[in-house]
Protein backbone atom coordinates (compact mmCIF):
# COMPACT_ATOMS: atom_id res chain seq x y z
CA UNK A 1 0.00 0.00 0.00
CA UNK A 2 1.40 3.42 -1.09
CA UNK A 3 1.98 6.07 1.59
CA UNK A 4 -0.20 8.66 1.52
CA UNK A 5 1.28 12.11 1.55
CA UNK A 6 -0.73 15.50 2.24
CA UNK A 7 1.51 18.97 1.64
CA UNK A 8 0.28 22.40 3.62
CA UNK A 9 1.32 24.80 0.77
CA UNK A 10 0.17 25.80 -2.07
CA UNK A 11 3.42 28.17 -3.56
CA UNK A 12 6.79 25.97 -3.02
CA UNK A 13 4.89 22.76 -1.93
CA UNK A 14 3.11 22.40 -4.93
CA UNK A 15 5.94 24.01 -7.50
CA UNK A 16 8.90 21.88 -5.47
CA UNK A 17 7.46 19.42 -2.73
CA UNK A 18 5.19 18.13 -5.42
CA UNK A 19 7.32 16.88 -8.09
CA UNK A 20 9.67 15.50 -5.54
CA UNK A 21 7.30 13.14 -3.87
CA UNK A 22 5.49 11.99 -6.57
CA UNK A 23 9.10 10.80 -7.59
CA UNK A 24 9.57 8.74 -4.98
CA UNK A 25 8.42 4.82 -5.33
CA UNK A 26 5.92 4.09 -3.46
CA UNK A 27 4.20 7.82 -2.25
CA UNK A 28 0.76 8.92 -3.51
CA UNK A 29 0.12 12.33 -2.81
CA UNK A 30 -3.23 12.57 -1.77
CA UNK A 31 -4.11 16.31 -0.34
CA UNK A 32 -3.18 20.27 -0.35
CA UNK A 33 -3.89 22.36 2.30
CA UNK A 34 -4.31 26.45 2.58
CA UNK A 35 -5.55 28.56 4.77
CA UNK A 36 -8.81 29.27 2.29
CA UNK A 37 -11.36 26.83 0.55
CA UNK A 38 -11.10 28.96 -2.73
CA UNK A 39 -6.89 28.74 -3.01
CA UNK A 40 -6.69 25.05 -1.51
CA UNK A 41 -9.51 23.37 -4.13
CA UNK A 42 -7.47 25.31 -7.04
CA UNK A 43 -4.62 24.19 -6.40
CA UNK A 44 -6.20 20.25 -5.88
CA UNK A 45 -7.64 20.99 -9.26
CA UNK A 46 -4.40 22.72 -10.62
CA UNK A 47 -2.04 19.54 -9.61
CA UNK A 48 -4.75 16.75 -9.51
CA UNK A 49 -4.52 16.42 -6.21
CA UNK A 50 -7.58 14.06 -5.06
CA UNK A 51 -8.39 16.25 -1.39
CA UNK A 52 -8.09 20.02 -0.54
CA UNK A 53 -7.91 21.16 2.88
CA UNK A 54 -8.57 24.54 4.50
CA UNK A 55 -7.86 23.56 7.91
CA UNK A 56 -4.21 22.18 9.10
CA UNK A 57 -5.33 20.41 11.81
CA UNK A 58 -8.32 18.51 9.83
CA UNK A 59 -5.27 17.12 7.69
CA UNK A 60 -3.59 16.03 10.93
CA UNK A 61 -6.46 13.96 12.15
CA UNK A 62 -7.32 12.44 8.95
CA UNK A 63 -6.75 8.84 9.25
CA UNK A 64 -6.11 8.62 5.08
CA UNK A 65 -2.85 10.26 5.56
CA UNK A 66 0.36 8.82 6.51
CA UNK A 67 2.87 11.89 6.31
CA UNK A 68 2.20 15.67 6.50
CA UNK A 69 4.37 18.11 4.76
CA UNK A 70 4.57 20.80 6.74
CA UNK A 71 5.86 23.59 4.14
CA UNK A 72 4.07 27.19 5.91
CA UNK A 73 5.53 30.09 7.99
CA UNK A 74 7.53 28.96 10.88
CA UNK A 75 4.96 31.20 13.23
CA UNK A 76 2.17 29.21 12.65
CA UNK A 77 3.72 25.98 12.05
CA UNK A 78 4.58 24.60 15.29
CA UNK A 79 0.90 24.10 16.10
CA UNK A 80 0.49 22.17 12.93
CA UNK A 81 3.61 19.84 13.19
CA UNK A 82 2.97 19.46 17.16
CA UNK A 83 -0.67 18.42 15.80
CA UNK A 84 0.62 16.10 13.11
CA UNK A 85 2.70 13.86 15.77
CA UNK A 86 0.00 13.91 18.30
CA UNK A 87 -2.46 12.12 15.47
CA UNK A 88 0.58 9.60 14.22
CA UNK A 89 2.00 11.60 11.60
CA UNK A 90 4.75 11.28 10.34
CA UNK A 91 6.25 15.02 9.28
CA UNK A 92 8.40 16.51 6.65
CA UNK A 93 9.26 20.19 8.33
CA UNK A 94 10.45 23.16 7.30
CA UNK A 95 13.16 25.57 7.75
CA UNK A 96 13.88 26.95 10.23
CA UNK A 97 12.57 23.84 12.28
CA UNK A 98 10.56 26.41 14.64
CA UNK A 99 10.12 29.89 15.52
CA UNK A 100 11.92 29.56 18.74
CA UNK A 101 14.06 27.40 21.23
CA UNK A 102 10.97 26.56 22.75
CA UNK A 103 8.95 25.72 20.01
CA UNK A 104 11.36 23.41 18.80
CA UNK A 105 11.85 22.01 22.09
CA UNK A 106 8.24 21.01 21.92
CA UNK A 107 7.99 19.88 18.59
CA UNK A 108 11.18 17.31 19.69
CA UNK A 109 10.13 16.34 22.94
CA UNK A 110 6.71 15.51 21.11
CA UNK A 111 8.80 13.43 18.45
CA UNK A 112 11.35 11.73 20.34
CA UNK A 113 10.49 7.73 21.06
CA UNK A 114 7.02 8.43 19.36
CA UNK A 115 8.59 6.23 16.85
CA UNK A 116 7.47 8.56 14.09
CA UNK A 117 10.01 9.59 11.21
CA UNK A 118 10.90 13.13 11.34
CA UNK A 119 12.40 14.85 8.61
CA UNK A 120 14.34 18.23 8.24
CA UNK A 121 13.77 20.32 4.71
CA UNK A 122 17.53 20.82 4.93
CA UNK A 123 18.32 18.47 1.92
CA UNK A 124 21.65 20.07 0.54
CA UNK A 125 22.94 17.01 1.78
CA UNK A 126 21.98 14.95 -0.40
CA UNK A 127 23.21 17.10 -3.38
CA UNK A 128 25.67 14.75 -5.11
CA UNK A 129 28.84 16.97 -4.93
CA UNK A 130 27.81 17.10 -1.00
CA UNK A 131 27.93 13.24 -1.30
CA UNK A 132 31.12 13.07 -2.36
CA UNK A 133 32.56 15.65 0.47
CA UNK A 134 30.96 14.16 2.97
CA UNK A 135 32.82 10.38 1.61
CA UNK A 136 36.39 12.03 1.23
CA UNK A 137 36.08 13.77 4.91
CA UNK A 138 34.58 9.85 6.25
CA UNK A 139 37.94 8.16 4.26
CA UNK A 140 40.10 10.78 6.02
CA UNK A 141 41.30 12.96 3.08
CA UNK A 142 41.49 16.16 5.44
CA UNK A 143 43.60 14.44 8.05
CA UNK A 144 43.07 15.97 11.42
CA UNK A 145 40.69 18.99 10.25
CA UNK A 146 42.08 22.45 11.20
CA UNK A 147 39.48 24.96 10.12
CA UNK A 148 37.63 26.68 7.34
CA UNK A 149 35.04 29.25 5.94
CA UNK A 150 31.13 28.52 5.16
CA UNK A 151 29.64 31.59 3.03
CA UNK A 152 26.28 31.65 2.26
CA UNK A 153 25.54 34.61 1.04
CA UNK A 154 22.46 35.75 -1.18
CA UNK A 155 20.70 38.95 -2.48
CA UNK A 156 17.14 38.38 -1.76
CA UNK A 157 15.80 41.79 -0.67
CA UNK A 158 18.03 44.26 -1.88
CA UNK A 159 15.90 45.05 -4.67
CA UNK A 160 12.12 43.53 -3.70
CA UNK A 161 11.09 41.25 -6.62
CA UNK A 162 7.61 41.02 -7.13
CA UNK A 163 7.68 37.14 -8.54
CA UNK A 164 9.88 36.04 -4.84
CA UNK A 165 6.35 36.29 -2.70
CA UNK A 166 8.62 36.57 1.11
CA UNK A 167 8.51 39.59 1.64
CA UNK A 168 6.95 38.42 4.80
CA UNK A 169 10.59 37.98 5.96
CA UNK A 170 10.84 41.14 6.81
CA UNK A 171 8.35 40.68 10.33
CA UNK A 172 9.72 40.53 13.32
CA UNK A 173 7.38 37.61 14.38
CA UNK A 174 7.41 35.08 11.94
CA UNK A 175 10.29 33.43 13.49
CA UNK A 176 13.22 34.02 10.75
CA UNK A 177 16.21 35.95 9.79
CA UNK A 178 19.40 35.31 7.28
CA UNK A 179 20.49 33.51 10.47
CA UNK A 180 17.57 31.09 11.05
CA UNK A 181 16.98 30.74 7.25
CA UNK A 182 19.78 30.22 5.40
CA UNK A 183 22.19 29.51 8.57
CA UNK A 184 19.99 27.02 9.70
CA UNK A 185 20.62 25.02 5.89
CA UNK A 186 24.41 26.37 6.37
CA UNK A 187 24.55 24.31 10.26
CA UNK A 188 22.64 21.18 8.93
CA UNK A 189 25.38 20.50 6.37
CA UNK A 190 27.85 21.25 8.85
CA UNK A 191 26.73 19.43 11.43
CA UNK A 192 26.21 16.34 9.09
CA UNK A 193 30.17 16.72 7.99
CA UNK A 194 31.59 17.50 11.12
CA UNK A 195 29.72 16.66 13.81
CA UNK A 196 28.76 18.45 16.85
CA UNK A 197 29.78 22.19 17.57
CA UNK A 198 31.13 22.64 21.13
CA UNK A 199 30.69 26.40 21.42
CA UNK A 200 30.62 29.44 19.33
CA UNK A 201 30.52 33.07 19.32
CA UNK A 202 28.18 35.22 16.84
CA UNK A 203 27.63 38.47 15.69
CA UNK A 204 23.84 38.65 14.37
CA UNK A 205 22.60 42.12 12.98
CA UNK A 206 21.01 44.08 10.42
CA UNK A 207 22.43 45.85 7.36
CA UNK A 208 19.14 47.08 5.64
CA UNK A 209 16.56 48.95 7.22
CA UNK A 210 14.26 49.54 4.58
CA UNK A 211 13.53 47.28 1.58
CA UNK A 212 12.83 48.91 -1.71
CA UNK A 213 11.19 47.83 -5.22
CA UNK A 214 13.43 49.15 -7.92
CA UNK A 215 10.89 51.67 -9.19
CA UNK A 216 10.57 52.95 -5.24
CA UNK A 217 6.94 52.15 -4.83
CA UNK A 218 6.86 49.74 -2.68
CA UNK A 219 9.39 50.44 0.83
CA UNK A 220 8.85 47.83 3.82
CA UNK A 221 10.27 48.55 7.34
CA UNK A 222 12.57 45.50 7.94
CA UNK A 223 12.52 44.32 11.35
CA UNK A 224 14.49 41.32 10.94
CA UNK A 225 18.38 40.70 10.87
CA UNK A 226 19.96 40.03 7.60
CA UNK A 227 23.50 39.29 8.42
CA UNK A 228 25.11 37.21 10.71
CA UNK A 229 28.80 35.52 11.39
CA UNK A 230 29.99 33.41 13.47
CA UNK A 231 32.85 31.63 14.86
CA UNK A 232 32.27 27.71 15.33
CA UNK A 233 34.59 25.31 17.39
CA UNK A 234 33.39 21.60 17.17
CA UNK A 235 33.99 19.09 19.29
CA UNK A 236 36.39 17.54 16.96
CA UNK A 237 38.68 20.34 17.12
CA UNK A 238 37.69 21.85 13.63
CA UNK A 239 37.34 25.62 13.96
CA UNK A 240 35.21 27.26 11.27
CA UNK A 241 34.13 30.57 10.43
CA UNK A 242 30.48 30.89 8.76
CA UNK A 243 28.64 34.19 7.53
CA UNK A 244 25.19 34.46 6.38
CA UNK A 245 23.37 37.10 4.67
CA UNK A 246 20.00 37.48 2.40
CA UNK A 247 21.02 40.77 1.77
CA UNK A 248 24.36 40.65 0.13
CA UNK A 249 24.69 42.66 -3.06
CA UNK A 250 25.68 40.47 -6.25
CA UNK A 251 25.81 37.37 -3.31
CA UNK A 252 28.21 34.68 -4.08
CA UNK A 253 26.06 31.92 -2.87
CA UNK A 254 27.44 29.01 -1.23
CA UNK A 255 30.75 28.47 -0.60
CA UNK A 256 32.55 25.61 1.53
CA UNK A 257 36.15 25.67 2.15
CA UNK A 258 38.25 23.05 4.16
CA UNK A 259 41.65 22.09 5.50
CA UNK A 260 42.95 19.67 7.39
CA UNK A 261 46.57 17.91 8.08
CA UNK A 262 46.45 16.32 5.13
CA UNK A 263 44.58 18.08 2.27
CA UNK A 264 42.01 20.84 1.60
CA UNK A 265 38.00 20.46 0.02
CA UNK A 266 36.05 23.25 -1.34
CA UNK A 267 32.20 22.60 -2.56
CA UNK A 268 30.72 25.76 -4.09
CA UNK A 269 27.79 27.18 -6.10
CA UNK A 270 27.00 30.46 -7.79
CA UNK A 271 23.46 30.94 -5.47
CA UNK A 272 21.71 28.07 -3.40
CA UNK A 273 23.41 24.85 -3.75
CA UNK A 274 21.49 22.41 -6.54
CA UNK A 275 22.58 19.38 -8.04
CA UNK A 276 23.39 21.01 -11.46
CA UNK A 277 25.82 23.86 -10.37
CA UNK A 278 27.48 22.55 -7.26
CA UNK A 279 31.02 21.96 -7.59
CA UNK A 280 33.23 20.60 -5.71
CA UNK A 281 37.36 20.76 -5.89
CA UNK A 282 39.87 19.05 -3.50
CA UNK A 283 43.58 18.50 -3.07
CA UNK A 284 46.37 16.58 -0.87
CA UNK A 285 48.94 18.18 0.86
CA UNK A 286 52.10 19.25 -2.03
CA UNK A 287 49.56 19.06 -4.70
CA UNK A 288 47.53 21.46 -6.49
CA UNK A 289 43.40 21.98 -6.34
CA UNK A 290 41.39 19.99 -8.80
CA UNK A 291 38.14 19.35 -10.06
CA UNK A 292 36.30 16.49 -8.34
CA UNK A 293 34.12 14.29 -10.99
CA UNK A 294 30.97 13.38 -9.48
CA UNK A 295 29.59 10.28 -10.19
CA UNK A 296 26.81 9.57 -12.84
CA UNK A 297 25.19 7.27 -10.09
CA UNK A 298 24.86 9.99 -7.64
CA UNK A 299 23.62 12.20 -10.66
CA UNK A 300 20.67 9.91 -11.69
CA UNK A 301 19.58 7.97 -8.89
CA UNK A 302 18.35 4.68 -9.54
CA UNK A 303 15.97 5.18 -6.06
CA UNK A 304 13.80 8.16 -7.39
CA UNK A 305 12.34 9.20 -11.00
CA UNK A 306 13.79 12.20 -11.58
CA UNK A 307 17.22 13.32 -12.12
CA UNK A 308 19.60 16.21 -11.41
CA UNK A 309 18.48 18.05 -14.34
CA UNK A 310 14.65 18.23 -13.19
CA UNK A 311 13.77 21.61 -14.48
CA UNK A 312 13.06 22.78 -10.47
CA UNK A 313 16.38 22.22 -9.47
CA UNK A 314 15.95 21.55 -5.84
CA UNK A 315 13.56 18.82 -6.42
CA UNK A 316 16.37 15.74 -7.12
CA UNK A 317 17.98 16.18 -3.61
CA UNK A 318 14.71 16.63 -1.55
CA UNK A 319 13.23 13.44 -3.45
CA UNK A 320 16.18 11.73 -2.09
CA UNK A 321 15.64 12.96 1.18
CA UNK A 322 12.18 11.95 0.78
CA UNK A 323 13.08 8.75 -0.55
CA UNK A 324 14.90 7.79 2.99
CA UNK A 325 12.22 9.22 4.53
CA UNK A 326 9.68 6.76 2.71
CA UNK A 327 12.18 3.76 3.05
CA UNK A 328 12.54 4.38 7.06
CA UNK A 329 8.65 4.74 7.79
CA UNK A 330 8.85 0.82 6.12
CA UNK A 331 11.72 0.14 8.95
CA UNK A 332 14.19 -0.20 5.91
CA UNK A 333 17.22 2.38 7.03
CA UNK A 334 17.08 6.02 8.75
CA UNK A 335 15.98 9.20 6.89
CA UNK A 336 18.13 12.30 7.50
CA UNK A 337 18.39 15.29 8.62
CA UNK A 338 16.05 13.62 11.24
CA UNK A 339 14.61 16.03 14.09
CA UNK A 340 17.43 15.35 16.19
CA UNK A 341 19.54 17.44 14.14
CA UNK A 342 16.79 19.67 13.49
CA UNK A 343 16.85 20.15 17.40
CA UNK A 344 20.63 20.31 17.51
CA UNK A 345 20.59 23.24 15.19
CA UNK A 346 17.98 24.89 17.22
CA UNK A 347 20.51 24.91 20.03
CA UNK A 348 23.14 26.16 17.43
CA UNK A 349 20.67 29.06 16.76
CA UNK A 350 19.91 29.82 20.64
CA UNK A 351 23.51 29.67 21.73
CA UNK A 352 23.94 32.35 18.83
CA UNK A 353 20.98 34.10 20.21
CA UNK A 354 23.12 34.19 23.29
CA UNK A 355 26.54 35.09 22.10
CA UNK A 356 24.59 38.17 20.24
CA UNK A 357 23.10 39.48 23.64
CA UNK A 358 25.66 39.11 25.65
CA UNK A 359 28.76 38.91 23.60
CA UNK A 360 30.44 35.62 24.59
CA UNK A 361 31.26 32.18 23.54
CA UNK A 362 28.29 29.94 24.02
CA UNK A 363 29.04 26.38 24.91
CA UNK A 364 26.22 24.46 22.99
CA UNK A 365 26.03 21.48 25.72
CA UNK A 366 24.63 24.46 27.90
CA UNK A 367 21.41 25.04 26.00
CA UNK A 368 18.82 22.35 26.76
Amino acid sequence: MALRVGIISANWGTFAHLPAWRAVPGIEVVAVCTSRQETSEAAAAKHGIPRAFWDAQAMAADPDIDIVDCGTRASIREAMVLACLKRGKHVYNAIPFARDLDGARAIHEAWRGSGLVGVVDAFSEWIPAHRVAWDMIDDGYLGRPFGGTCLFNMGLFNRLNPQFPYNWFAQADQGVSAVRNLGSQALHMLAWLFGEVDELVAHDGQLLDTWRSADGETVIAAETNDFASMLLRFKSGLVLQCQVSWNAPLGPGWLLDVFGSDGRIVAQAPSFPTSRDTTLHAGKLGGTLERIAIPDALLRSRDVAIDADHPIPPAYPMSLSMNAMARAIEGQRGARPDFAQGWQVERMQEAIRLSQAERRWVRIDDIA
